[in-house]
């Protein structure tokens, strides 16, 4: 069987097109795949189908966001030449996977899910359809359709990769090894936060996008909330609960011991700290938004269908492989 045989590292990984990725998406996730299309076979996907479980009443954007998406991969770096781009919903034996394996999982597995309840708390009970319940079972499906061996995920996305490898474990207890058991590869994103202080997320609007030009970033920045007790210019600030200094610790390392105590001090000031920060992100920016100007978002398209195309061999080999093993005709 493939799991056997395969030893070449493949990753599978993706985003959901919900719109334009920020800094925080750079500085994590998208250095890494750049890296991962040099080292690995790799495959990136837009998971359009796993944005219909929470917009599902909300898909006149989809397609737009898919473009946009895969506009900031290609400026961030990652090369269509050395990876496979594609869309879920292009695949559909992603779906049909889905299906099947669906027959064999408790649901009491996808309940307990941690992030299950608490979105639910946090978006509303009308998100809590059936397609939503799934929504771990169908992230497994993606990553057993490619026979990815490893996934890359934060310490806080360790329990969606294990119920899917609970699920490998028993579709291959019951009919014989046939899916491939993905293994985690551990990656320590840099806590990237907003403008408000949070952490970096479109739901929260605090973010600085990859597309934003040099002023707007600019503005974002001089609008970032600091230190709420260093109120005149030469108070004293705490930069450990300062989310400009926090960035400044990604971006600017050798100036940090030098930010750290004149904040601490009272000899720096908030408004010079900040211009400091907008130079040096506008600087690191620059290149990765040039790259992203001189695109052009027409070929778009064929990127998303050689991706599939590739993809689809693979697809197709699996699902014959997972519908042998289940002995269906």
């Amino acid at each position: 069987m493939v799991q056997e045989t395969q030893t070449a590292r493949r990753i599978m990984s993706g985003n959901r097109p919900t719109g334009r990725l920020h800094i925080g998406h750079l500085f994590g996730v998208l250095t890494q795949w750049v890296e991962f299309c040099r080292t690995s076979e790799a495959f990136f996907e837009v998971a359009d189908l796993h944005a219909l479980t929470t917009s599902f009443e909300r898909t006149e954007s989809i397609r737009r966001n898919t473009t946009e998406l895969v506009l900031d991969w290609l400026a961030a770096g990652v090369d269509p030449q050395k990876c496979a781009i594609y869309v879920q919903s292009h695949i559909p034996e992603i779906s049909e996977l889905h299906l099947l394996l669906s027959m064999i999982v408790p649901v009491a597995w996808l309940q307990r899910v941690p992030t299950y309840k608490d979105q639910i708390a946090e978006l509303g009970p009308e998100i809590a359809t059936y397609g939503f319940l799934g929504y771990p079972l169908m992230q497994l499906c993606d990553i057993a359709i490619v026979r990815a061996n490893t996934v890359p995920v934060g310490k806080d996305q360790l329990s969606h990769l294990e119920i899917g490898r609970e699920i490998v474990r028993r579709f291959n207890h019951l009919y014989g090894a046939t899916l491939v058991e993905p293994q985690p590869t551990l990656s320590e994103f840099p806590d990237v936060p907003g403008t408000d202080g949070r952490k970096m997320s479109k739901s929260y609007d605090n973010q600085i996008e990859i597309a934003d030009d040099e002023p707007t970033t600019t503005q974002k920045v001089r609008s970032m909330v600091t230190d709420p007790l260093k109120i005149r210019r030469h108070d004293p600030g705490r930069p450990e609960i300062c989310p400009v200094f926090a960035l400044h610790k990604i971006l600017n390392e050798s100036r940090v011991p030098w930010i750290e105590e004149n904040c601490r001090s009272g000899a720096l000031g908030c408004v010079d700290c900040k211009a400091e920060l907008a130079e040096k992100l506008n600087g690191f920016m620059r290149p990765v938004r040039e790259r992203r100007a001189s695109l052009d978002e027409n070929a778009v398209g064929a990127i998303l269908d050689a991706g599939a195309e590739k993809v689809r061999v693979i697809a197709k080999e699996t699902l014959a492989d997972v519908k042998s093993a289940m002995k269906l005709p």
